[in-house]
C-alpha cells in the first residue's frame, strides 16, 4: 500500500456531518413534497442525497425525527428571512414592509416543496386534532417570534399598532402562506410586490397616522 502523501490528499475528502445533514434535509424537503410524506421511504430521501438508509438513522434516529428536523430547518429558514429584510431600524416602517413582503415572495418561488409540504403537515395536524407535535410546536414559536418582532419594530417606529401584535402576526402569517399557495398554483395572480403592498397597508397604517399627525406638541 502506497504511504505516498501526495496520493493520500487526492482522495476525495468525506462530509462532515453538517454537510450530510444539510443534503439529507435538502433531499427530504424534494422527495416528501413529491411522493407525499407516507408514501416516501428513507430509502428514498437517502438515495436523493447520495447516501444509505444509515446515514438518516445516525443524523434523525427516524422518519419522525426527519420530519421534526426538516420542520424545525423551514421555520428557522422562514423567520431568518423576515428578520434579516426589517433589521434596518432607521429605515422607514412602511419600507420594511414592502421589503418584508418582497423577500417572503422570493422564498414562495426558491421554496416551492415547502410549500407543498407545509400543506401535507397541516393537512396531518387538522385531520388528527392533535394539539401537539413538531409542526404545531414550531408554528407557535414561529408565531410568538414574530409577534415580539411586529411589537419591537412599531415601538421602534413611535407607530400605533393597527392591530394587537398577535393578531397582526396572525394575519401576517396567513397572507404568506395563501399567497404562496396562489402564486404556486396561477403565478399570473399574485404578483411580484402584492404581499408587500398589502403588508404596506396593514402594519404601514399607524406609521402613515404618526407622519400625518406632524410633530408632538413641547417637541
Amino acid at each position: 500500500m502506497s504511504t505516498d502523501p501526495v496520493s493520500r490528499s487526492a482522495r476525495p475528502s468525506r462530509p462532515s456531518r453538517d454537510e450530510v445533514r444539510r443534503a439529507l434535509l435538502d433531499a427530504a424537503a424534494q422527495v416528501f413534497a413529491r411522493r407525499g410524506i407516507d408514501a416516501a421511504s428513507l430509502d428514498d430521501v437517502a438515495a436523493a442525497a447520495g447516501f444509505t438508509k444509515g446515514a438518516v438513522y445516525s443524523n434523525f434516529g427516524s422518519k419522525d425525527g426527519l420530519v421534526a428536523a426538516l420542520v424545525d430547518d423551514k421555520v428557522t429558514a422562514y423567520l431568518d428571512t423576515g428578520l434579516e429584510a426589517v433589521s434596518d431600524a432607521a429605515t422607514p416602517l412602511v419600507e420594511r414592509a414592502q421589503t418584508l413582503g418582497d423577500q417572503l415572495t422570493l422564498a414562495f418561488d426558491r421554496q416551492r416543496d415547502w410549500t407543498l409540504l407545509f400543506l401535507e403537515l397541516w393537512q396531518r395536524a387538522v385531520r388528527s386534532g392533535r394539539t401537539d407535535g413538531a409542526f404545531l410546536d414550531r408554528r407557535r414559536e414561529l408565531h410568538a417570534a414574530v409577534t415580539t418582532a411586529i411589537t419591537d419594530h412599531f415601538s421602534q417606529a413611535g407607530a400605533p399598532l393597527p392591530l394587537p401584535p398577535a393578531e397582526l402576526a396572525t394575519v401576517l402569517l396567513a397572507l404568506s402562506n395563501g399567497l404562496a399557495i396562489e402564486r404556486h398554483a396561477d403565478p399570473a395572480s399574485v404578483p411580484d410586490q402584492l404581499l408587500g403592498r398589502v403588508l404596506t397597508l396593514v402594519m404601514g397604517g399607524g406609521a402613515n397616522d404618526v407622519r400625518a399627525a406632524g410633530p408632538r406638541r413641547g417637541s
